[in-house]
């Protein structure tokens, strides 16, 4: 989307509501990179490299001239937006991430469609927001909580399928542009808890995705921007790998030492 940086100390943090999940949905706020993480330091080597195989490539729609300056029509950039998101089903991605709080997180965005997508953040965050194309799992490796959500609720989730259409995947508000870039509002009534509005906003010259911002159903907003987009390289599989919670909390667990009784 996930939908996707709250304030507070980073020991206490809640993990984010996002995008979906297979077992009781908890209240989620939207938000493939959860709403509530910790402050992240800069982005580092943290997350794991992407795999060395290369995606198809850009489908010829992608293939279009610069958008003329002024005014941006509907269809023409419903139709430039469809064409980046489709142009390849695997992205790579750094993302810098404003919670509602304003705090600052950062981290690398995997993408491998259709259903999956990881959102790894960066140290001192414990976040993780991982879908394997069944669920969606927001994980916080401090706290040990892991909750999952349904992908259909998730307002993040069109940014899953196979194949991307934004007149029919969301409803579509409004088209307009300025100097950020090209903007695409839609809104999705199918997020759990309630309605979501999404903010697409593109490269006016390349029309690549720059930002989205997600309002979720209580008002709250989340602003993720995205640099260094690689839609060529296909990421490892074990990355959109969910662990039970068991065995990740045991994961986490220091070793107990026994002593000997004589």
């Amino acid at each position: 989307m996930s939908g996707a940086a709250p304030a507070e100390d980073s020991s206490k943090t809640t993990p984010p509501k996002p995008a979906a999940a297979p077992a009781k949905p908890k209240p989620a706020k939207p938000h493939a990179a959860a709403e509530k993480t910790k402050p992240a330091a800069p982005a580092q080597a943290a997350a794991p490299a992407a795999g060395d195989k290369t995606a198809p490539a850009a489908a010829a729609e992608q293939e279009l001239p610069p958008l003329p300056p002024g005014k941006v029509e509907r269809a023409e950039a419903v139709k430039r937006a469809n064409a980046f998101f489709n142009a390849s089903p695997v992205m790579t991605a750094d993302f810098v991430q404003m919670g509602a709080d304003g705090r600052r997180s950062e981290g690398k965005l995997y993408v491998q469609r259709a259903g999956r997508v990881r959102f790894e953040y960066a140290e001192p965050a414990t976040l993780e927001v991982v879908s394997d194309g069944v669920q969606v799992m927001v994980r916080d490796r401090k706290m040990k909580t892991q909750d999952l959500y349904f992908i259909n609720q998730t307002p993040l989730k069109f940014l899953m399928k196979e194949k991307i259409d934004l007149e029919t995947d969301v409803k579509v508000l409004d088209v307009s542009s300025d100097d950020s870039g090209v903007i695409v509002s839609v809104e999705d009534k199918a997020t759990f808890g309630g309605t979501s509005y999404l903010k697409l906003i593109f490269d006016p010259k390349t029309f690549k995705l720059k930002q989205w911002q997600i309002t979720d159903p209580q008002g709250n907003q989340t602003l993720l921007s995205l640099f260094n987009i690689d839609q060529k390289r296909t990421p490892d599989p074990a990355l959109f790998k969910i662990e039970q919670a068991a065995k990740a909390e045991k994961a986490d667990k220091p070793e107990e030492k026994t002593e000997k009784t004589e």
